[in-house]
């Protein structure tokens, strides 16, 4: 039997046929509509870091606590994203056996605190890590969803995080999963943040008038990092930068001892 070996020739020119098409496929993978737009924070300073000028609507975006204290307010930053989406579809969390773990229960009284309607939340009690991955894909491939969120008690692996980058970006859907903090980070996310409780301010009998998070947006895909100290209004529930952070020279200083700390 003869076997013939093509020459060096032939093995570039296959090999660079093979990157061409590659380069072609990764930009479908990473965004399958181009157009889906982004959910824009409203705060210059932020929307500025991100790709677009906002949260891309295709894509998956993770949240982490700084401590396993700081959960309930990285809950609550990922309810205030969610909050201005629920007048598309309902909206979607899925949790699974360990995704409260620190917080509870989820109640319908806090939940519109931040502007989030329980009549528009469809929440999905899943019965392990591996049941609540594929109810989010299910979900995100409906079509049905405004946005799904998920509450898990531990990280994604790199196979399951791009399955579900992938859904997002078909739906196209925006993708919101809440990870403990020491958890792996799923590689593929387009952003990742992470998020701890700061000291609010307070009237004049101490009573607590606005929560605030440092809020610290730790990679985002063609996009910049970035640190802020914000505000939650309930009002309008929509996030700003606390007032202390005005002054620009202020603002230097609070990021560089928050990177120290």
């Amino acid at each position: 039997m003869t076997i013939r070996v093509p020459p060096p020739s032939e093995f570039a020119d296959e090999r660079a046929e093979k990157l061409a098409s590659l380069r072609l496929l990764l930009p479908r993978l990473d965004h399958v509509h181009a157009d889906a737009g982004v959910l824009p924070f409203g705060i210059e300073d932020v929307d500025q870091k991100l790709p677009g000028g906002g949260l891309a609507l295709d894509g998956l975006h993770e949240i982490a606590p700084r401590t396993i204290f700081d959960t309930a307010s990285a809950l609550a930053f990922l309810v205030s994203r969610l909050v201005h989406r629920q007048d598309k579809d309902a909206v979607w969390l899925v949790t699974s056996p360990r995704g409260l773990d620190g917080l509870g229960r989820l109640h319908g009284h806090g939940l519109r605190g931040l502007g989030l309607d329980p009549a528009r939340l469809v929440l999905v009690h899943a019965g392990s890590e591996v049941e609540a991955a594929w109810a989010l894909e299910e979900i995100l491939r409906s079509g049905a969803a405004a946005a799904v969120a998920a509450l898990t008690g531990g990280g994604l692996d790199a196979a399951t995080s791009r399955r579900q980058q992938l859904a997002a970006a078909s739906a196209p859907c925006p993708l919101f999963l809440l990870r403990p903090p020491l958890a792996p980070s799923a590689t593929v996310a387009v952003t990742r943040w992470r998020i701890g409780a700061a000291a609010g301010p307070r009237d004049r009998f101490g009573l607590l008038t606005a929560w605030r998070w440092r809020v610290q947006l730790e990679r985002s895909r063609n996009g910049q990092s970035g640190l802020w100290l914000m505000e939650y209004d309930h009002v309008t529930h929509r996030l700003d930068l606390a007032a202390a952070l005005a002054d620009p020279a202020f603002s230097d200083f609070s990021v560089q001892n928050a990177k120290v700390a």
